[in-house]
Formats: C-alpha cells, structure tokens, sequence
C-alpha cells in the first residue's frame, strides 16, 4: 500500500479508482467489512482501492483539545488498512478551505475531478462536507449525476451492539479488554519509540521501556499485563503501566513496559504493545517504597495470567 499526503500528490496511477471515506480509527471489524467491500469492488472493476482520511479528524479541527482519544494514530491506522491489501491511502490534510466544502465541492473537487471515482462505498453513519451537510441522499444524487456507483454498507452489530469506535473507546477505559477485542478483531496496542524515562524502574528493580506517545490523551489507563512486540523473534511477556504517574508529578501521559526477563538496551527501538487484561486502574501512592511493593504484586499477577493464557 502506498501513502498519498495530499491532494496535490494524487498522480494517473491513481485515477479511476474506487475509494471510501472515514476516520477509521482502531480499524474495527465494521472497518474491516467496509474495506472487504472495497477490495471486492475493486477486483470487479479492475481499478485501485483507495481509503481517504483525514488528518487531523474533523472533530480534532473543530473541537481542539476536547475530543476524545484516539484509538490509532495515523502511522498504527495505516498499518492496519495495509493489512487488508487496499492499494492506496489518500490523506487530506484537514483544513480551513476543506472544512468549507459543501459535499457538491467534496464530490466535484476531490473525487471527480482528482480521483476519477468509479465507487464510493459508504458507512451507514457516514456524512461529509460543511456542516455535515452531505448523506447518503445527496450523496446518491450526485453520485447519479458525475455517473459513478455508491454503496452503502449497513450497521455492523456484536452480539445485538453496533461496532462502534465510540463504543470501543468506552470498553478500553473501563477495562473490558476483550470485549474491546472482540469489536476490534485483534488487541488493542500501542506503538511508539523507546525513549529515556526518568530511571526511577531500574532503581527498584523493575526497569521499563518507556514509548514516547505524541499525543495527550490516550484511550486506556492503568496497569495491565501485556506482550511487547519487536525487540524479539517472540513476544515478550510484562507489565504495562499506562497514565500520567501522580507520584512523579508528571502531567505527561505516559507508556511505561516492564518486560520479564530481559534488561537489554532498547533505546530507540520501535515497539509495539499490546495491552491483554487490566490489573488495577491507576493509584496514588504515599512512597516510593510502597509504589515499589505494589509493582512487585501486579507482576505477579500479570506473569500468572499471561502463563495461564499463553502455556
């Protein structure tokens, strides 16, 4: 899969294609349906397959630092989309010109005159342009009217609920793990780079890689018991801590993983981390002593439950 930024970099290898829209954060089973579909289409056709997003989301653009965390970031999203072996992922930087659009200025603009559509397959919540003005009525009208086909795919449902990124982010932070698993159709993780934390793991024993997240908020907090992907041929087994450490007052967010069994120098390293069951939700702690024993128990009980899960 390759990555077009911006509109200004969409080439004739593009052109003619078919594309869906959408934040497609986590990139849940719904998503995966849509972009099945997608995929479906575009051996029928014979043409590309094209994800559009946007960065930021458009509640990022409009509501700053008052919307709710992201599940992915663009780089966890992407790899996720390329999975699915769609061709091409087409970011438009969300803007104060594209936010003006009216979905006949999206429709001609973007996928007409850039894209060449032939498709659009669709969510069933899904709206675009100013205002959120434009539906999959509209959206069949114009689709009519520049002659290309649209679709739009129903509400996908787990057990009676709708699979929802709203719904997956309210399961993470209450800790339902595996439901949010299920909803995702794998576990939910983290990326990032090692990066130098403030050393006081080592000092009691229990030495951390800790991921820079570039972002300030995050879905989940706590400690849970977790695998560590990328410094090894195998997972490694651990313990992760995800919060914004009271006792050091830190107001950063923060990804703390303390791996079983290994102290090498990862510095740098990108890694992945993939949360299994929360432990406890985050404490405040009185001392550094008693924060220590505290860690010692939540090892335990984490190396206990990955043994049982993964024996």
């Amino acid at each position: 899969m390759k990555i077009i930024r911006g509109v200004n970099n969409i080439r004739r290898e593009h052109f003619g294609c078919v594309a869906t829209i959408g934040n497609f954060d986590g990139v849940h089973l719904g998503h995966a349906e849509i972009l099945k579909r997608l995929k479906f289409k575009s051996h029928q056709l014979n043409v590309p397959s094209v994800v559009i997003v946007f960065e930021p989301q458009p509640a990022e653009y409009f509501r700053r630092g008052r919307v709710p965390a992201r599940l992915s970031r663009l780089t966890e999203k992407a790899q996720l989309i390329r999975d699915k072996e769609i061709d091409f992922l087409l970011v438009l930087r969300f803007s104060k010109e594209l936010s003006s659009y009216t979905p006949e200025q999206f429709v001609q603009n973007i996928l007409v005159s850039r894209l060449g559509i032939k498709a659009l397959i669709i969510g069933d919540d899904f709206r675009f342009g100013s205002g959120r003005g434009g539906d999959f009525n509209l959206l069949s009208t114009l689709a009519n009217f520049h002659n290309f086909a649209i679709e739009q795919t129903p509400p996908f449902l787990f057990i009676g609920k709708r699979i929802s990124s709203t719904y997956i982010r309210y399961l993470l932070r209450h800790g339902y793990m595996r439901e949010a698993e299920r909803m995702l159709g794998h576990r939910y993780c983290i990326e990032g780079h090692v990066v130098h934390g403030h050393k006081q793991g080592r000092e009691w024993g229990f030495p951390t890689a800790n991921l820079n997240l570039y972002r300030a908020t995050c879905p989940i907090s706590g400690i849970f018991s977790a695998r560590v992907h990328g410094l090894k041929s195998t997972p490694l087994m651990g313990v992760a801590y995800a919060g914004s450490r009271p006792i050091i007052d830190d107001p950063r967010y923060v990804l703390e993983v303390h791996m079983f069994d290994y102290d090498e120098d990862c510095y740098g390293a990108k890694i992945s981390v993939e949360f299994c069951d929360r432990i406890r939700d985050d404490m405040e702690f009185h001392s550094f002593s008693a924060m220590a024993d505290q860690i010692k128990r939540d090892c335990e009980i984490a190396r206990r439950k990955l043994t049982f899960d993964y024996s």
